[in-house]
This record gives C-alpha cells, structure tokens and sequence, in this order.
C-alpha cells in the first residue's frame, strides 16, 4: 500500500492522517527485524545485520524497542555511554564514527553507526521495567518522534534504521505499526526463526500481523541452524535444519538464508572494549561474516525505493 493509500484508507475510517515523525525526515530506510518467539536470537540477527550493513559503507541506526529485555547496549559494548538531549531531540550513542576511527586493515571505508534503546536510561541493567500497555507505547512513540537520527552529523542521512522489537504482537508492535503508517514507505521485515517446528508455528502469527498492518516481508532468516564447531568449524545441526525454508516455500516468502551458532561471536561480544577492541573490528575474524554478507545481499537486491 503507498503512502497515499494508506492515508486515503484511514480518512474512510474516520482517522485525521498525522505527517510522519520529523526524526525520520532523514532516514532512507526503515526495516523491522521481528519474530514471534523469543530467544531465537533476533537480537544478535539485528547486530549482525548492523555490523554488515555498516562495513557496506552505509550509515546505520539501530532502535531497540524490547522495554523489558533491551539487549543491544551490551551486544555493541556500549552500556556505559549515555544518551544526550538537544534541541532537536534525544541524541543516540555512537557505536561507531567513521570520522573518528581509522578505516580497519582492508582500508575499506564503513559507515557510522548509532544506537537508542532504554538500556541507557536505566540506571542498572538488573533494572526491570514494569509497565502497563499505555507506558509501553508512550514510550514507544517517543522514542520514534524524538530521537535525533542522522549518520554522524545533522546533515548527513541515515541510510538504514533497524528496529530491533520483542517476540510477539503485542503492545510495543501495534504501536510501531500505528507511528509508521505515516512514514510509508517502509522496506518492511526480516523475520527470525530457528529450525524446529515450534518456532517456525509461531513465526506464522507474526506473518500474519505483518500483512495485517500492511508490512512488507522482506525474508526469512533461520538462526541457530547448526552448530560451528570452535575446533574443527565442523557444522552439527543440533537443532535439527530447515525449518526457515519450508517455512519460506510454504507461504511464497523470500529465504534469505541460514546463520549457525558460532561460540567466537559470543566470545567477541564478551571480549569487546568500546576503545579499544571494537566489536566491528573483531567481526571481521568471525566466520559468520560472509554469511550475512549473503544474506544481506540477498535483501539489498529487492531495490527497496527509499523514503527521500
């Protein structure tokens, strides 16, 4: 549905169409990173896909919006900055500038990468936040409207926003639905799973959300497919495999590929140091990075339009 049919829809519904948020007047594109499950490592998809997009040379933001689990801040290694106000808005932490760093040995040029989530708002991470629905989406919509994004400064865009969202449809997915109706068009969502069935059931009910609020699914990826051994990069699928792609056939969805668990990728989490061992840098070394490079590849080539 275009940006034009989605408000000639709700004015038939009696709803008065909003512009959309002026924090994402600069943002090209917007995608989703969504399933229905937990713990299928949705978040390490959303750092990976960060961390690909980057070293393309694009300028990315990431948005968590899982309030009650916001993981990201020490996925990046960044749970000790601090997210500052301005004029125009809230200000999110750089992960990574490339005007400040020197480029990595292959000399290629990356892009900048900034992050928001309610992880630097709380004052401990044992913090738990315990919020009723309309809390939630307070937040969620503020979130949305005052966070000042751009890539490294005001006049550079953003070229990819990625907003990390807890497993189910709940709250903070109606809310995220209701603010981006206005700021169509969107590239839409890669979906997690992992093989097993369980999984892969659920996952139906969150494609069936997303073509209910009109998101546009841009793969599928399946997690945890398999297991990198540490010793010999043997791959044992302990978790059996397949599950994305049968998922994918049977409901005419792109497969964008499968990720398996690697222990040097949680390694590198753990061992990163924001100053001096960065966790861009390390991912260079890590043997997942040319899967996701195909794996983005892979959704790179739909040619999403961008917003501006």
């Amino acid at each position: 549905m275009t940006s034009e049919e989605n408000k000639g829809s709700a004015l038939e519904q009696g709803v008065v169409p909003q512009a959309a948020p002026k924090s994402l007047e600069k943002v090209k594109h917007i995608i989703l990173i969504l399933s229905g499950k937990g713990g299928v490592g949705k978040s390490s998809v959303t750092t990976q896909t960060a961390l690909t997009l980057v070293n393309k040379g694009f300028n990315v933001g990431v948005l968590d919006i899982d309030l009650t689990g916001p993981s990201l801040p020490r996925m990046f290694g960044v749970e000790s900055k601090q997210v500052h106000q301005s004029v125009a808005g809230w200000v999110p932490v750089s992960v990574y500038n490339n005007n400040h760093n020197s480029n990595n040995d292959n000399n290629i040029k990356r892009g900048n990468l900034s992050l928001m989530s309610l992880g630097f708002l709380l004052g401990n991470r044992n913090n738990s936040v315990v919020w009723r629905g309309p809390k939630k989406t307070a937040m969620i919509r503020q979130f949305l409207k005052d966070v000042v994004w751009n890539g490294g400064d005001n006049d550079t865009p953003l070229d990819y926003l990625l907003i990390d969202t807890p497993p189910g449809t709940s709250d903070e997915h109606i809310a995220i639905a209701e603010e981006l109706r206005w700021a169509s068009p969107i590239d839409g969502a890669i979906i997690v799973t992992t093989p097993q069935d369980v999984a892969t059931a659920d996952v139906r009910k969150e494609i069936n959300f997303c073509k209910k609020v009109n998101f546009d699914i841009i793969g599928v990826v399946e997690n945890m497919s398999g297991f990198i051994c540490p010793f010999c990069s043997e791959c044992t699928n302990i978790f059996s495999s397949g599950g994305g792609s049968k998922l994918s056939q049977s409901l005419d969805l792109t497969f964008l590929g499968n990720i398996p668990i690697d222990p040097k990728f949680v390694e590198m989490i753990e061992l990163q140091d924001n100053d001096t061992k960065k966790l861009i840098d390390l991912y260079d070394g890590c043997e997942l990075k040319p899967i996701m490079e195909g794996i983005i590849d892979k959704a790179l080539q739909k040619n999403y339009p961008a917003r501006f």
